[in-house]
């Protein structure tokens, strides 16, 4: 797949949602780069984060990092995969990653806040310039796959 360092534009198309169960953590928890350290010690875990992005900063072809993003939406860990006596599945109350549209990015390593920041701007360049409707919304997933951490961004966008 491609890296945040590499110049394509990765559209994807997510058939479902991704649920996770939503988490109220101290302030040191809301860093993506925290769960990506935090994988090596838990491979099973994975985090979800979905932050708005300052509207204004949102359409444009040179945001400025420091005001891109806006306040967190939600988190969320991996929802677990326990059943009830019936062998159903838990109601889900938590949050989730919904199907659709998106902007893609994938590193295979831990990336810390500032560096999830700029990959979205880079996102965004690539999105504006080929002209999608981008929603000021980032989520930012944190996972540990075939034996490394992985941090992946999700910017939701309409055909225009």
């Amino acid at each position: 797949m491609p890296t945040m360092n590499e110049s394509s534009l990765m559209r994807l198309n997510l058939r479902a949602p991704l649920e996770y169960d939503k988490i109220s953590p101290p302030a040191a928890v809301l860093d993506p780069g925290f769960w990506g350290r935090r994988l090596a010690d838990n491979p099973q875990e994975e985090a979800l984060f979905c932050f708005e992005i300052n509207r204004e900063q949102g359409e444009r072809i040179d945001p400025d990092p420091e005001h891109f993003l806006g306040k967190l939406v939600f988190s969320g860990t991996a929802v677990s995969c326990q059943k009830d006596q019936l062998g159903a599945a838990p109601a889900n109350t938590g949050v989730s990653l919904p199907a659709g549209l998106y902007l893609f990015i994938q590193e295979r390593r831990v990336l810390e806040h500032g560096d999830c920041i700029n990959a979205a701007i880079e996102q965004q360049k690539d999105g504006l310039w080929e002209r999608l409707s981008l929603e000021n919304r980032l989520y930012i997933r944190c996972l540990f796959e075939d034996s490394c951490p992985v941090t992946q961004l999700f910017r939701p966008f309409s055909n225009p």
